[in-house]
C-alpha cells in the first residue's frame, strides 16, 4: 500500500467532521442579527434569519451528525448560507457607520450592536473559509492531499513534517491532519482582531481578497467603538 493509499484509508475509516460546532456558530450569528436594533435591519426583523434557519435545517438533514456526504445543492446551500451571514452584517455595518455618525443617538445599543457586528462577521468568514478551502469539509475528509482543489490557507501543521519528532508527529504529510472548522474559526478570529494573517497564510486570491474584506470590516468596527468611546468621555 502506497503512502498515499494508507492516508486515504485513515481518512475514509474516520468518522467526518462533526455538526455540531458549525451549527451552534450558524446559531449564534443568527441570534447575534436578530437583536440588532430595527435601524440596523434589512426589511422586517426575522426574514433573513428565517432564511439562513431553514438553509441550516436542511443541512442538517443532509448531515445531521457527521460531515459524511454532500451534494451539489448541499456545497451551494452551505456556501450561500455563509455568504448571507457576511453580506447582512456587512450591511448592518454600513448602517451603523450611519448611525454613530448622527448626533442624539444613544451610543450604548450601538456600542453593544458594533460587538454584535463584530462577532457575526467572525463566525460568517469563519464559516466561508471552511466551505470553500480544498474542496470543502466533506473533500477534505474523502480526498489525499494530492487530490484535493488547491488550497486557500497553508496551515502550519502543512509544513511541519520536518520539525521535531513531538512536533512533526501531527503534520499533515505525516499524520493526515486535515483542518476543521475550529481551526477556521480561529484563523478568522485573528484575522479580525489583528486586522492581518498571523500563522495561517492566505495563499489564493480569494483567500487574499476574504480576508481583506473581513479585517477592514473589523478594524472600522473597531475604529467606531474607540471613537463613539472617546466621544462619550468628551462629553
Amino acid at each position: 500500500m502506497t503512502k498515499a493509499e494508507d492516508e486515504l484509508k485513515r481518512r475514509r475509516n474516520a468518522r467526518g467532521e462533526h455538526r455540531l460546532p458549525p451549527a451552534i456558530a450558524v446559531i449564534i450569528a443568527i441570534a447575534a442579527y436578530a437583536a440588532l436594533p430595527k435601524t440596523l435591519l434589512i426589511g422586517p426583523r426575522y426574514v433573513i434569519p428565517a432564511i439562513e434557519v431553514a438553509l441550516l435545517i436542511a443541512l442538517i438533514a443532509t448531515n445531521p451528525t457527521r460531515m459524511t456526504r454532500e451534494t451539489r445543492w448541499s456545497r451551494k446551500a452551505s456556501i450561500v448560507l455563509s455568504s448571507l451571514v457576511i453580506m447582512s452584517n456587512l450591511v448592518a455595518l454600513g448602517m451603523l457607520v450611519d448611525a454613530m455618525t448622527e448626533k442624539g443617538t444613544a451610543g450604548g445599543p450601538l456600542l453593544i450592536a458594533a460587538g454584535q457586528v463584530w462577532v457575526t462577521g467572525v463566525i460568517g468568514f469563519g464559516l466561508l473559509f471552511w466551505e470553500i478551502d480544498r474542496g470543502g469539509p466533506v473533500a477534505r475528509r474523502v480526498k489525499t492531499h494530492a487530490d484535493m482543489q488547491p488550497a486557500d490557507w497553508r496551515f502550519s501543521q502543512d509544513e511541519n513534517h520536518d520539525a521535531v519528532a513531538e512536533v512533526a508527529g501531527s503534520a499533515s504529510k505525516n499524520s493526515g491532519w486535515i483542518a476543521t472548522f475550529p481551526d477556521y474559526l480561529y484563523v478568522s478570529l485573528t484575522n479580525s482582531s489583528a486586522f492581518s494573517p498571523t500563522d495561517t497564510m492566505p495563499l489564493s486570491v480569494r483567500a487574499k481578497a476574504l480576508m481583506g474584506v473581513e479585517a477592514t470590516a473589523a478594524l472600522l468596527t473597531s475604529l467606531l467603538v474607540i471613537a463613539r468611546a472617546v466621544g462619550s468621555l468628551g462629553g
